[in-house]
């Protein structure tokens, strides 16, 4: 027989590894390359020193001449306050009930609302990846009642509950609406809830995920942006924070993709060892190949996934990289600092299922702290404005 009991069990025992590790390691390719780790985390915050530059100790002199001048490494704290990332599935009283006595039928049920939980998870912390932090999903270019039309619907999907924020993220003036449609060819979504009124025009304004605006992870827009501070630091004094940029409007070619890879290495010592890119860049890089007779090698993954190889270097597309956007990476620089791996929110009693207030359902909450760390940004490259495919 099915009671609170067991379910409560099943959910610490049963479920929680193997979503762990499916958060964990398929969520990307990228994901995968990045090593996770609970060092250098103190309080809510973490805290790594990194080393820049090289010992200055060296020189040559006279046989009987002076030493060279002591100087020790070059050292800066890098700060950043650890990300809360949740996620919630919910069953109603009236389900747990029917299968009561049923202990298939109440797998079912459990396995459908973690799998739910694993998709949704799995695309919002994919989407982070390649976020600067903000939580904007897109940015609004006009309304007309519950239909808006963005910039891109790349990063929303159906069932998301989305905050509409102003321009400069201070207010707030639509929250907790749910997407019911996404049209993808015109870049108009659907919202649920009463008639929106925010004067005229909404042009300007952004949309977030829930309670999310400016509590996202440091990803790699942020990385790459252009904010004067990163991890608490100003670029303009710490040029090591500063990647390397290139511009290239036009094709890609191998040409470009050696020239950034060259200029890491000679200037910093950095040996690229992932490249990540659009869709639609990786068809262009492909289309180069053959143009040129070249052979299409692949590589395979941790984590089983395909790419192509470029000189042993495997390069991966993902859906949530900017269109026309290369980037070159040293995932030996990147760690996902955490508090902990990803664990269930208990009550005073150690369970996890607990009745929402007021209502005939359950929750229970997946947690973890963490934020994305890069230790030497100016080891890693971006190539932008790529014609793509």
């Amino acid at each position: 027989m099915v009671t609170m009991t067991s379910a409560d069990k099943a959910l610490k025992t049963l479920y929680l590894g193997a979503v762990t590790d499916q958060l964990n390691t398929e969520i990307n390719p990228l994901l995968s390359a990045i090593k996770q780790t609970t060092t250098d985390v103190w309080g809510k915050e973490v805290r790594r020193l990194v080393k820049y530059g090289i010992n200055g100790g060296i020189g040559a002199g006279d046989e009987d001449g002076d030493l060279p001048t002591p100087s020790g490494n070059n050292y800066e704290q890098i700060v950043s306050t650890l990300k809360n990332l949740y996620g919630t599935i919910e069953i109603s009283d009236k389900a747990i009930r029917a299968s009561q006595n049923d202990v298939g039928a109440f797998v079912n049920l459990l396995n459908a609302e973690m799998e739910g939980l694993v998709k949704a998870s799995s695309f919002n912390f994919g989407r982070m990846l390649y976020g600067d932090g903000s939580g904007v999903i897109a940015k609004v270019q006009s309304f007309s009642m519950n239909s808006i039309k963005v910039d891109s619907v790349v990063n929303i999907v159906e069932g998301m509950i989305i905050d509409i924020k102003t321009d400069a993220m201070e207010d707030t003036p639509v929250v907790g609406r749910k997407i019911l449609a996404v049209d993808r060819s015109t870049n108009n979504i659907t919202i649920s809830g009463a008639e929106i009124e925010i004067g005229s025009v909404l042009g300007g304004y952004k949309i977030v995920l829930q309670g999310s605006a400016n509590k996202e992870i440091t990803g790699l827009g942020a990385i790459f942006g252009d904010s004067a501070t990163l991890y608490g630091l100003e670029r303009a004094t710490n040029k090591w924070l500063v990647p390397y940029k290139r511009t290239l409007n036009g094709e890609i070619s191998e040409v470009e993709i050696q020239k950034a890879i060259d200029t890491l290495e000679d200037n910093y010592g950095s040996r690229v060892n992932f490249i990540v890119c659009s869709s639609g860049v990786k068809r262009a890089f492909q289309k180069h190949l053959s143009t040129y007779k070249r052979n299409l090698d692949t590589m395979e993954l941790k984590g089983g996934y395909k790419a192509l190889s470029y000189n042993g270097i495997p390069i991966v597309s993902d859906r949530f990289c900017p269109k026309g956007t290369m980037y070159l990476l040293n995932t030996d620089d990147f760690a996902l600092h955490q508090l902990c791996d990803w664990k269930w929110l208990e009550d005073e009693d150690g369970k996890v299922l607990r009745q929402k207030a007021g209502k005939p359902t359950y929750t229970a909450t997946l947690v973890k702290y963490a934020d994305l760390i890069c230790t030497r940004p100016c080891g890693q490259a971006v190539i932008t404005n790529i014609s793509e495919s």
